[in-house]
């Protein structure tokens, strides 16, 4: 258990059934009453961001989060199967719990999965992943400016704007926060 005094970012509490992770908190001591934190929480299973406000020395539950790196291997029909690399044990999420990462798994893909107990939270994607153009609108002949863009269609299905110079067949860096084109791959 923690005090409402000891809210950092990133730690998780279990607060009113739900497993909250905490995004933003203030501390605030008006001129008359009580202290009290003000907290800008993330519900990890349904990803809904809330306020809330609590008295200051509120005791609140810990949620012990457990995070572990696996790899993603396939897709089959709704699920995806994913595999811890140090003791091979594999398990599946449905894809309904994977709608925001989708665009960006390809095979292969290290990633960190999320865990409460059993339960299965999510999972984090890596900062930048490498994927390739599939297929792309020509540019318009002597269009030259300097940020001159065209619409690409890469093979997880992720639509972006990439630049002109970029082909069909290439592989290409695109940020997993912003969904945007990053660079070339090497």
């Amino acid at each position: 258990m923690i005090t409402t005094n000891d809210f950092k970012t990133g730690v998780t509490i279990e607060y009113e059934g739900n497993i909250y992770q905490v995004i933003e908190f203030q501390h605030v001591k008006p001129g008359k009453g009580g202290a009290f934190v003000r907290s800008k929480l993330r519900d990890l299973r349904s990803g809904a961001v809330i306020d809330k406000t609590f008295n200051a020395g509120i005791k609140v539950e810990t949620a012990m989060i457990e995070k572990s790196e696996m790899q993603y291997l396939y897709q089959s029909g709704e699920t995806h199967v994913f595999m811890n690399m140090e003791t091979y044990e594999q398990i599946e999420i449905h894809q309904s719990r994977l709608e925001n990462e989708l665009p960006y798994l390809t095979e292969g893909l290290n990633i960190i999965i999320i865990q409460y107990g059993h339960e299965i939270l999510g999972i984090e994607l890596p900062d930048k992943v490498v994927l390739e153009v599939v297929e792309t609108a020509g540019g318009a002949k002597g269009n030259t400016t300097s940020n001159a863009t065209k619409e690409a269609l890469t093979n997880t299905g992720l639509r972006l704007s990439v630049p002109l110079f970029i082909n069909e067949g290439e592989k290409i860096v695109v940020s997993t926060a912003t969904g945007k084109y990053d660079t070339r791959a090497k």
